[in-house]
């Protein structure tokens, strides 16, 4: 989640306020803010992570897919030849033994070739599960970023009111469900 700029500046702005005014509580909130800030940054690269791996396994299972169609594709035709010799043997009987020896052939060759499709579209299940986990991860990480950030927004307005605690606490409140929804969030999509 992209903040602006002047997001950071106008929460430093009232922070720098507040330990020029010496106030103790000002003081704590703004570490409070601080604090935050690094719990924020912190899923904030867990959650890029996240993202990064959903669209590589994403795109990995695409590919597999695509293999395995194209093995499928060499499996149907040898198929064909296949049958084609077979019926060759039946139609031509004076060479009936070459055209079953090469049916035989394709036959064999076509055991290995249904092997590796099977294989990779195993191989694209297996990435697109794993993309799957890592989506559900981004998802869930991207609402824990934004509740520690609407905590350092609340806690700004301890500064703005002059001292009100409510939202200082609030805001304690919101980093830790996010926090705590940041951990959850690994633990339900193992």
């Amino acid at each position: 989640m992209d903040e602006l700029p002047s997001e950071h500046m106008e929460h430093a702005e009232h922070a720098e306020h507040a330990v020029h005014e010496g106030n103790q509580f000002f003081i704590t909130v703004s570490a409070t803010i601080a604090v935050l800030a690094v719990v924020a940054a912190v899923i904030a690269s867990f959650e890029t992570t996240e993202t990064g791996a959903a669209i590589s396994d994403k795109n990995s299972a695409v590919l597999r897919q695509a293999q395995a169609s194209d093995e499928w594709a060499y499996y149907q035709a040898r198929s064909i030849k296949q049958k084609m010799f077979e019926l060759a043997a039946d139609e031509h009987p004076d060479k009936a033994d070459d055209y079953r020896k090469q049916a035989k052939h394709y036959e064999e060759d076509n055991i290995e070739e249904k092997r590796k499709a099977d294989e990779l579209q195993k191989q694209r299940d297996e990435f697109l599960e794993a993309g799957e986990r890592h989506e559900g991860r981004h998802h869930g990480l991207t609402l824990a970023e934004t509740m520690v950030h609407v905590g350092i927004a609340v806690a700004t307005v301890s500064i703005i009111t002059k001292g009100q605690r409510w939202p200082w606490y609030g805001s304690i409140l919101l980093g830790i469900a996010g926090i705590i929804w940041a951990a959850w969030t690994y633990l339900a999509h193992p």
